[in-house]
């Protein structure tokens, strides 16, 4: 058997390098597409088929990690996207290369959720935020280090290679998920019958008083955010800058999601309410003192600390929806949250469009500002609520199934 922090170290590897590998393809298919069109709605396209998509299938796709066994869900959704990103690589004109795409989005949406579900099971309850902040590390690092490898590829060796670098990043992925052997990817679905269809998820967060808030506060959270990931480019160029101060601050954003991730293993149910509710408030003070800032230096250290207090509250995040989501639902939970979050983040694309023109990049940020402070106020009463372990009408429905301690696999 597979040791649980073992496992959970392998898993993170597994999800940094398909991420990685992943950042590397999309920036790869945007310079493709790009050149092979030079217009700008064939890129919107590409957007609305990879990123807006993963909308509206993660909901539809998370039902396979409550069904079916989690490993194997992740398995198979590694293969198939290996397979997408190899055809990729044969897609010689735009019509059949986005075509591809969009299928690669369907392949890897059923992976987030069930993984995000699996936790739980994997390690026991006092490791769940380790466990969660190691993972999300991973998949930072990927989100930071991919564009910059696959602009490097693609100088190098042109995007065909990218894609097949790609998929096989996904191969590893699957091979580090076979090796975890002998661990508990699914709990007890004794009450499956109670959360039944592809709506459960959705319905079990609105019905969940802490969840409910949550997904609130994330839809006005996430609304800022669009706003100011649109206007960071305007803002490079308002300090008289290029893409290399583009690239920085994206770096250093990047940076200290790593190092918030990180010390989210800290958290414990004790007090992941506060941090979530803190780590939105900062977030709201940073984008607030980068809509007022004069000098960017300062802009880059903003983002640095804005980076790092965002990566505290999606682990705090984590955390509280394992541990009050039922394992026979909680994929589909998973699945609901990652619909709603790409749902807001594609109105505030669209939003910005209009406002940009009106307030300026450092107006962006402050709307974020706002965004999140409004945010900070609609989760603030999770703080008065009970634990998640005494949550009314959740810990009867919802034992959640703890991997054993297993000799040799160390705590520190």
């Amino acid at each position: 058997m597979t040791p649980p922090r073992t496992a959970v170290r392998r898993f993170a590897l597994a999800r940094a390098i398909s991420v990685t590998g992943s950042a590397a393809a999309y920036t790869a298919l945007m310079f493709e597409i790009y050149d092979k069109t030079g217009s700008a709605g064939w890129l919107a396209a590409s957007l609305l088929v990879t990123e807006g998509l993963t909308g509206v299938v993660a909901p539809l796709t998370s039902i396979l990690g409550d069904r079916f066994d989690r490993r194997k869900v992740m398995i198979l959704s590694d293969l198939a996207a290996a397979v997408c990103f190899a055809g990729m690589a044969f897609a010689s004109v735009p019509g059949p290369l986005v075509f591809v795409a969009l299928l690669s989005a369907f392949a890897e949406a059923p992976f987030w959720p069930a993984s995000g579900a699996a936790i739980p099971n994997l390690v026991p309850e006092d490791q769940v935020s380790w466990a969660n902040s190691l993972i999300a590390v991973g998949r930072n690092l990927g989100i930071m280090l991919g564009p910059a490898i696959g602009g490097l590829l693609l100088a190098a060796a042109g995007a065909p290679a990218v894609f097949v670098i790609n998929a096989v990043s996904f191969v590893i992925s699957a091979l580090l998920v076979v090796s975890v052997r002998g661990a508990h990817f699914s709990g007890d679905r004794s009450d499956e019958q109670e959360h039944r269809g592809l709506a459960a998820g959705f319905r079990f967060l609105w019905r969940e008083p802490v969840l409910r808030l949550l997904a609130i506060g994330w839809v006005v959270f996430v609304l800022g955010v669009g706003m100011a990931m649109v206007g960071d480019v305007p803002l490079v160029e308002l300090f008289g800058r290029g893409g290399a101060a583009f690239g920085l601050m994206i770096g250093l954003w990047g940076a200290g999601s790593v190092i918030g991730s990180l010390a989210g293993r800290r958290l414990k149910p004790s007090n992941e309410a506060r941090w979530l509710v803190l780590g939105t408030g900062l977030v709201s003070l940073f984008a607030l003192a980068v809509a007022l800032s004069p000098w960017f230096f300062l802009v880059l250290a903003l983002n640095l600390a804005w980076g790092a207090a965002e990566a505290v509250t999606n682990v705090a995040d984590q955390n509280i929806m394992q541990r009050r989501s039922p394992d026979s639902v909680r994929s589909r939970v998973f699945g609901a949250q990652e619909g709603i979050w790409h749902g807001s983040v594609s109105v505030s694309y669209i939003a910005a469009a209009f406002l940009l023109p009106v307030v300026g990049p450092k107006g962006m940020y402050a709307i974020l500002g706002v965004t999140a402070f409004l945010s900070a106020i609609v989760i603030l009463p999770i703080l008065r609520m009970d634990r998640p372990e005494t949550s009314p009408g959740v810990e009867a429905e919802t034992p959640i199934l703890h991997a054993p301690v297993v000799p040799g696999d160390p705590v520190a």
